[in-house]
């Protein structure tokens, strides 16, 4: 049990874990290797539906028509994605070819087109190799099921070396309900939406209304508060299902347990989130960074994510190298008001800085705290009571190996 009780953690739960979900994947080609490409999570019943999407302005095809079919209703039965192919940038066919996508699933289904939501990750610019698909699509529903959650996760990878999974438990009404997500991403990760798709699946009994609500303030604290390097996609998004089948009242912000399934909502986010950041690409450690003392929840926002996003910061964490000045440089170009006489910062617990004046510390002790494979720096401005979390990784010599032969 975690968070005073309010929610526990499922260790092998998946998105099949809440009620009325299956999922599936399989290899249909479009990854040179055998890797599943192609994947699926499926709903007993029409759900409600939230999602978030990318702010780059070229968003891909596939969010274009997931988006079509949420307005259609509110409701989604089911989510297709494949990887290997992002089909961004690709006109007027990439549109056609993401619909045609949907209207496969749908007829291999039996549901309405506007119960099925489409996306894609992987290279840009390249058309969709249609047969291959459309033959995965066919032979698709065959490899859906209650035990399907993992094949999932490995059908939604690109080059992320570790499957990204979350499940809880929660007590709602006196029922059990289960908040599970299933997240890719390892490059292209940025704030502002990330680069990254989420997957979340609930079985509680909630508005599509509601379910927004909860997605969106959990976006701006977790998914939002990410960073690998700097680069925005065309193709992120998160979707969040409900089945409404664990047999609960409406869960409405007047619910005696709305707060506690928001905490639970919260964490099951901000796990895949942190996932993501620790498996970006070439990364060794995962880094967090806690503004403290900020006059405002956007400033501490705006400071962490600039710490978190500095290259300079990122190489010297790679290197083990207690160079405070790189944070505090960040820091000062946040575009934020600081008062350049009253910051602390920490390495874990070691004070490198106070009151912007420097602070003689152990060197060998902070260059084996920065050899771990978790790094959090602490700044406090010493201004106000709002503070932030962002998470990030290191940048390293392989982050540019595998970025240099992305398409090859």
């Amino acid at each position: 049990m975690t968070l005073l009780g309010r929610f526990t953690v499922v260790p092998d739960g998946t998105v099949t874990t809440p009620k009325g979900f299956r999922a599936g994947g399989l290899h249909c080609g479009l990854k040179k290797t055998e890797r599943y490409d192609l994947g699926a999570i499926v709903c007993d019943v029409p759900a409600a539906v939230a999602a978030v999407y990318t702010l780059n302005a070229f968003q891909a095809a596939p969010l274009l028509v997931t988006q079509e079919s949420v307005a259609a209703g509110g409701k989604l039965q089911a989510m297709l994605v494949n990887s290997g192919n992002a089909n961004a940038c690709t006109g007027e066919q990439g549109l056609a070819d993401a619909r045609e996508m949907r209207a496969a699933l749908a007829r291999q289904l039996g549901l309405a087109e506007n119960l099925v939501g489409v996306t894609s990750t992987g290279v840009i610019g390249e058309l969709l190799p249609m047969p291959k698909v459309l033959s995965g699509i066919e032979a698709l529903p065959e490899k859906v099921h209650a035990e399907g959650g993992d094949d999932f996760c490995q059908a939604i990878l690109t080059t992320d070396l570790v499957k990204k999974v979350a499940c809880v438990r929660v007590n709602v009404g006196g029922r059990e309900v289960h908040v599970a997500g299933a997240a890719k991403g390892s490059g292209m990760i940025h704030p502002n939406m990330a680069t990254m798709l989420g997957f979340v699946t609930t079985d509680a009994n909630i508005s599509s209304e509601h379910l927004q609500q909860l997605l969106s303030a959990a976006t701006d604290s977790t998914f939002n508060m990410i960073t690998v390097d700097g680069d925005t996609s065309t193709n992120d998004m998160v979707v969040v299902m409900a089945s409404g089948l664990a047999g609960e009242e409406a869960l409405t912000p007047d619910h005696p347990d709305w707060e506690a399934f928001a905490v639970a909502f919260a964490y099951v986010s901000e796990h895949l989130a942190k996932m993501i950041a620790r498996d970006g690409e070439g990364a060794t450690k995962l880094i967090e960074v806690n503004v403290l003392g900020a006059a405002s929840r956007d400033a501490a926002r705006a400071i962490a994510k600039t710490v978190i996003g500095s290259s300079l910061v990122k190489t010297a964490c790679f290197g083990a190298d207690a160079n405070w000045g790189r944070i505090i440089a960040a820091v000062g170009r946040a575009g934020q008001p600081v008062q350049t006489d009253t910051v602390d910062v920490q390495l874990g617990d070691i004070m490198v800085l106070s009151q912007s004046r420097p602070v003689k510390f152990d060197e060998d002790r902070a260059e084996e705290y920065l050899k771990g494979d978790f790094v959090q720096i602490n700044v406090n401005l010493h201004m106000g009571n709002s503070s932030a979390t962002a998470w990030g990784c290191d940048l390293t010599y392989d982050y540019v190996r595998i970025n240099a032969a992305y398409r090859t």
